[in-house]
């Protein structure tokens, strides 16, 4: 089967040519201007004033099974992340049985070669059941992960952590590190700032975050761990990081839509509100955009973390933390960061796309001779988010009902059609 996407603006070479492309055997073949004749073996998308993307990598995302398959499955989740234009996402390790052994880590990898539509690759786990003690055998899991992390648990214990740096660091893989000193969270469940305080909730100090942060970069000063950080929202935390870039330190972060674009003066007493680490404050949140402009934080991750609606329904008090983001977060990060001037487009896709991939080293570039893995948008397409639309079984967004510009319409993956929308139609199928 030949696909031939016609007159769509193709990003290469870091900006946006309009050309016509093609994909044969799953491969693409052509990207050019030059003219292309229909054939029984064509399907032609007519893609006029479209935009094709590398495929979006999503280094930190929740599939919740094996374990938790009422929040959201493999299938459910790979769904979603198509058609918010990823073609290859990283999946969470907090799982039951946590990916902690070789026999573990196959009970995931059977689900994913069997249900994902996308390219999925899982962390293993720092720790033996995410309970920080005891070091998880990282030879028998590396060649079949993209990392070790405890993400949903900071590693308290020092000596412990030291290990595991010195360890994964052997292997050459990365450390991904979910930063929050328990002593510090004092029954918190949402940012200690004035909304908190008006409104008489329990607060997360900044420093939970920044100060696990400062610990463990001393350990990668020691180790020379390649270590990525995940979820930052703190001001403290964007500094220390650029710092130990400038230090020269094997350091990466990631940041997550909803921290680039919202403060905690826009927080409603609704679980959809509610995720680990909180929307933080104003000061925060313009960190962070500098963070992004100045390569300070690489990469943009969802943390896409499916709940029930059940589990989401109780408020920020009892809610169960998590959001989903994984067909929201283009459209959003466009809308606010793109269109206002803050970054520019091709600055965005980089942070999706091409930063996550050179330092995770999974996929592809866009190019001839390349596997098809790329994504369509319509920028000009302006809609309200209806989480009752959304693939995922999780609905709980705080960007529910927001405005926003950019529509996903085709989403290949591996060669395949992972997504299309219900609009888009072959202009000539023979």
């Amino acid at each position: 089967m030949k696909y031939i996407l016609s007159n769509v603006y193709v990003f290469v070479h870091d900006k946006f040519i309009k050309s016509n492309v093609i994909i044969d055997n799953n491969i693409i073949s052509d990207i050019s201007t030059k003219e292309f004749f229909p054939s029984s073996d064509n399907i032609i998308f007519n893609l006029d004033n479209c935009f094709l993307f590398p495929g979006f990598l999503d280094v930190h995302v929740h599939l919740r099974e094996p374990g938790f398959f009422c929040k959201e499955t493999i299938k459910s989740g790979t769904m979603a992340a198509a058609r918010g234009g990823y073609t290859t996402v990283c999946s969470m390790p907090n799982l039951s049985p946590t990916p902690d052994s070789r026999e573990n880590l196959d009970i995931q990898l059977e689900l994913i070669r069997k249900n994902a539509c996308i390219e999925v690759i899982p962390y293993g786990t720092i720790t033996i059941g995410e309970n920080g003690e005891e070091l998880t055998n990282y030879e028998g899991l590396a060649n079949d992960v993209c990392g070790f992390s405890d993400d949903g648990r900071g590693v308290q214990n020092n000596k412990i952590m030291k290990e595991a740096m010195t360890k994964i660091s052997q292997l050459g893989k990365v450390l991904a590190a979910h930063c929050e000193d328990e002593s510090l969270i004092r029954g918190g469940y949402i940012h200690a700032g004035d909304y908190a305080a008006e409104n008489k909730h329990r607060g997360i100090c900044s420093e939970s975050e920044w100060k696990q942060i400062e610990r463990d970069l001393e350990l990668v000063r020691e180790t020379g761990c390649k270590y990525h950080i995940c979820h930052v929202s703190t001001k403290e935390s964007v500094d220390l990081i650029r710092q130990a870039k400038l230090e020269g330190l094997d350091v990466s972060c990631e940041t997550a839509p909803h921290y680039l674009v919202m403060n905690d003066d826009m927080l409603k007493d609704e679980g959809r509100f509610k995720m680990n680490p909180p929307i933080r404050s104003e000061l925060d949140r313009l960190s962070l955009i500098i963070g992004i402009k100045d390569g300070t934080i690489d990469m943009i991750a969802t943390d896409h973390a499916p709940h029930t609606s059940e589990e989401k329904s109780k408020g920020l008090k009892d809610s169960a933390m998590g959001i989903v983001g994984l067909e929201t977060a283009f459209p959003i990060l466009y809308t606010e960061l793109v269109k206002k001037e803050l970054v520019s487009l091709e600055k965005l896709i980089n942070l999706l796309h091409e930063n996550p991939r050179k330092r995770f080293k999974i996929g592809n570039p866009l190019g001839v001779g390349q596997v098809a893995n790329f994504t369509v948008f319509d920028l000009e397409k302006n809609y309200k988010i209806n989480p009752e639309d959304f693939l995922s079984m999780g609905k709980a967004t705080p960007f529910e009902n927001k405005e926003v510009y950019g529509e996903c319409i085709l989403t290949m993956a591996s060669g395949k059609i992972a997504y299309q929308g219900k609009n888009l139609k072959p202009e000539k199928e023979v």
